[in-house]
């Protein structure tokens, strides 16, 4: 059967939305997908972050057409493979830390899976196998997986699996736009967010925590929120003065997204465990990594027997070419200065082209990152009812004008905004950009009016 055959009627797949008939996507090229009736879509979100050097780059294809051809699979169980080997040492040189190590994986639930094994087997590995608990944040979102689920803060999510998850501690994400007070300044604000980690250690008890894991730049959930100037710095006193390790969730906001390899860089402090996916192998190939620092890589290798954890498809070779040839690319074209600028670019024509809409609060990001907040009352900043609904007929209807966006929210009841996340690919130039002002506006005038 052909793509053109294809319809919601017909379809054994068991989809997201079982009443929605989604496009069949058949070809990419550069910025856009098209799809069965060759209908163009500026691909403005990479999916979901992941597309970060557009569709069908060249060298990528090249990469895993040689991969392949060689060797697809070696099961790791068995032995090393030269992408993996490679992959790796350009991870950690990147990550800065002599002797740390990388484990792959397929995608980001996968990689904070692997995060939380890794700090749970070193607290037992020092004898202190109390200390179990996963610290995260309101709001935050850190995959699909039992644990990551668990370790996640967003209502939605949760809500929909009862209460089967682990429901660990959580604190209110570091957010200016929704809870710095007035006449607070920007570093006294993190400050205080920064307290309630404190708060929370103290009330839980510090022997009884593995870690705290948070993203540097919040993604999907909240869209795209940076920490106030300071607040990262005292987190990471704060894990170090009670002994509790610091994972930083970079899923989606790494591999370049921000503008520096990884988006903790821009926040002057270190993780002990860092996670990657979503741009790590481009959608070019399910990759994922999560790298740990030298002292854990070090106490493993010195006082455990091993790292109990495994997948069938961990350090995949094809996966891990996809991944080198990622890199590579990044730095050969100096895409993270080019990211930098455009971001830069990018954000101004944001806000000059759409900020004085009656119903966008915040527009708000970092390198190609961003996102735009929608409010029912600019003043108030009152977020609208149905959220989500709100959030989905922004994509539904972006999608009729050729753009694809990231849609994200909820109810207010639950603390949740709606916001659209646009996270394009590195590759956008100056006439992707005002193409992407005109579907964009066409699209907010069409769901919002004005």
């Amino acid at each position: 059967m052909s793509a053109n055959q294809m319809s919601a009627e017909m379809t054994a797949v068991f989809s997201r939305d079982l009443h929605h008939k989604y496009p069949v996507a058949v070809r990419g090229s550069g910025m856009c997908l098209y799809d069965q009736h060759d209908r163009e879509y500026l691909d403005m979100c990479g999916g979901a972050a992941v597309s970060c050097l557009g569709h069908q780059h060249p060298a990528v294809i090249g990469a895993l057409q040689k991969q392949i051809s060689q060797m697809a699979y070696a099961h790791t169980a068995f032995f090393s493979n030269e992408p993996q080997e490679q992959l790796a040492t350009q991870l950690v040189q990147a990550f800065g830390d002599e002797g740390a190590r990388a484990y792959f994986a397929c995608g980001g639930s996968e990689a904070n899976e692997t995060a939380m094994k890794f700090a749970w087997q070193y607290w037992r590995a020092r004898k202190q196998p109390t200390k179990v608990k996963i610290i995260s944040r309101t709001h935050s979102y850190h995959g699909n997986t039992f644990g990551a689920l668990s370790a996640s803060g967003h209502p939605a999510r949760r809500s929909i699996m009862g209460d089967i998850l682990l429901d660990w501690p959580r604190i209110d994400p570091c957010y200016a736009y929704r809870y710095r007070q007035a006449g607070e300044t920007e570093e006294e604000y993190g400050a205080r967010a920064a307290q309630l980690l404190e708060q929370m250690i103290e009330r839980e008890g510090a022997d009884t925590i593995a870690a705290f894991i948070v993203e540097p730049v919040a993604g999907a959930s909240l869209g795209v929120v940076c920490a106030a100037k300071g607040y990262f710095a005292k987190i990471r006193a704060i894990c170090d003065r009670h002994d509790i390790l610091l994972i930083a969730d970079e899923v989606m906001c790494g591999t370049g997204r921000t503008g520096t390899f990884f988006a903790h860089e821009q926040e002057g402090f270190r993780p002990d465990i860092v996670t990657l996916a979503k741009g790590l192998g481009g959608g070019y190939q399910p990759l994922a990594a999560t790298i740990v620092n030298a002292k854990i890589s070090n106490f493993f290798a010195k006082n455990a027997a091993g790292f109990a954890h495994g997948h069938t498809y961990a350090g995949h070779a094809a996966a891990c070419a996809a991944g080198v040839a990622v890199m590579q690319t990044i730095n050969q074209q100096n895409l993270l200065a080019a990211v930098r600028a455009k971001g830069a670019q990018f954000g101004s024509l944001l806000k000059t082209t759409l900020s004085a809409h009656p119903n966008i609060g915040d527009i708000r990001g970092r390198g190609l990152f961003w996102a735009i907040e929608f409010v029912q009352n600019k003043a108030t900043k009152e977020a609208p009812d149905g959220g989500a609904a709100i959030a989905k007929q922004l994509k539904d209807t972006a999608m009729r004008h050729g753009l694809m966006c990231y849609p994200g929210g909820g109810d207010p009841g639950q603390g949740l905004n709606c916001h659209i996340l646009l996270a394009p690919p590195y590759i956008i130039e100056q006439h992707h950009m005002d193409q992407a002002m005109i579907k964009l506006t066409a699209t907010i005038a069409e769901v919002f009016g004005a």
